[in-house]
């Protein structure tokens, strides 16, 4: 059984049990769910022992996930942009309204065997394993690992904060200039940075505004928190928006639209981008046309 990750604690901020901690961490098993399921199978350590979750941590530990043994799912046949892919990794955009993994058949996991080549590396995964999380109404740049070494590799770059992740979003009201968000989350810290693009008058809220944001933490749903936080929610958010936020039909403005990180075999310092899909330009012109006709 080969190891998903692999991790020294090197810092503490208080008192926190295990169970805690990797519900935190930036590894691809993140969810109580999931890690509940591993420590029932025995598939985590700490300090080379069977841990079962409610131990406390202290610095230097060591924190070992064994990966699961399983069968490769049914592939669900939807056909992704395959941005980049090479032997160990690949990048694809995610479509918007399909979640990236879980218990159900039509996941960007189910499908990535459709889309990406076999790996001939001697530890290639059993199927392609997406790395990190997008909220299955954002779409954007996806990273995949295709190996056992590239997926850990890669989680400890999330868990190091050494990738660097770009999205775009169209928000309400009128956002000026560029600003850091430090809000925590849940009693965790959290950081993101807005940059402003473009704001357009708008009958609907005032002024709709295209933003470039940054996560720097990455917690789940911190940039559409954060920017509600601000009273300008992200445009089709119905779980953190106001009222006549959303648009019939028309989803979340939100887009991941860049990744950066090193490769896992080489380290070059790799760059992939994607556009934002077409609807965020066409309500700005939209709204614009609605605003010049009936202001």
């Amino acid at each position: 059984m080969s190891l998903l990750f692999d991790h020294k604690v090197e810092n503490l901020k208080g008192e926190l049990r295990l169970l805690d901690y990797l519900l935190k961490s930036e590894s691809s098993l993140n969810t109580r769910n999931g890690l509940k399921k591993a420590f029932k199978q025995q598939r985590i350590l700490l300090n080379n022992q069977l841990a079962k979750g409610h131990e406390w941590l202290s610095v230097g530990d060591q924190i070992i996930i064994k990966e699961e043994e399983a069968t490769p799912p049914k592939v669900f046949e939807l056909k992704l942009e395959v941005i980049y892919e090479d032997d160990v990794l690949a990048v694809v955009f995610k479509p918007a309204g399909y979640p990236v993994s879980g218990n159900q058949y039509k996941t960007i996991e189910n499908a990535l065997l459709y889309n990406l080549q076999p790996s001939t590396a001697s530890d290639a995964l059993s199927w392609p394993k997406p790395c990190h999380r997008l909220d299955a109404p954002t779409s954007g740049v996806l990273l995949i690992a295709k190996t056992r070494k590239s997926r850990v590799a890669l989680g400890n770059q999330f868990e190091d904060k050494t990738i660097q992740k770009k999205y775009h979003a169209v928000v309400m009201g009128k956002v000026q200039g560029t600003a850091d968000i430090k809000e925590d989350i849940e009693g965790k810290k959290s950081h993101s940075t807005y940059q402003s693009i473009k704001s357009i008058p708008s009958l609907r809220s005032e002024f709709l505004t295209l933003v470039e944001l940054t996560p720097h933490t990455g917690r789940t749903h911190q940039l559409r928190i954060h920017m509600a936080g601000l009273g300008h929610p992200i445009v089709g958010d119905a779980t953190y928006g106001k009222k006549g936020n959303t648009l019939e039909g028309k989803g979340l403005f939100l887009c991941s639209t860049s990744i950066s990180f090193h490769h896992p075999d080489t380290n070059e310092w790799m760059e992939f981008s994607a556009n934002y899909p077409a609807k965020f330009d066409k309500l700005l012109e939209r709204e614009t046309k609605m605003w010049e006709k009936y202001k």
